[in-house]
């Protein structure tokens, strides 16, 4: 779930898969988590997914948190049973 706030400082749901799409359409860097795999970070660029939240993943790197070593892995495919979190880059 997702939260945000408009002018008047009311806070409005979106559903996960607009939030998705966002990230599709502004074109920026998203940070994934995986459920099986908490020590792995998944970045790159969203370029496609479906309505079970399976992403595309363009220019992707795989993030040892534990170790701090990345790895290339270019253009992926991401179940979208698999992926705990979503967020932008910072």
């Amino acid at each position: 779930m997702s939260y945000n706030q408009t002018k008047k400082g009311v806070k409005l749901y979106v559903q996960p898969i607009g939030l998705v799409f966002r990230y599709l359409q502004s074109k920026k860097k998203v940070e994934i988590l995986l459920v099986h795999q908490p020590k792995i970070r998944i970045q790159g660029y969203i370029i496609g997914f479906d309505e079970y939240l399976n992403l595309v993943i363009d220019q992707g790197e795989e993030h040892n948190v534990k170790s701090e070593k990345t790895k290339k892995i270019g253009l992926h495919l991401l179940k979208g049973e698999n992926i705990l979190f979503i967020r932008e880059c910072v």
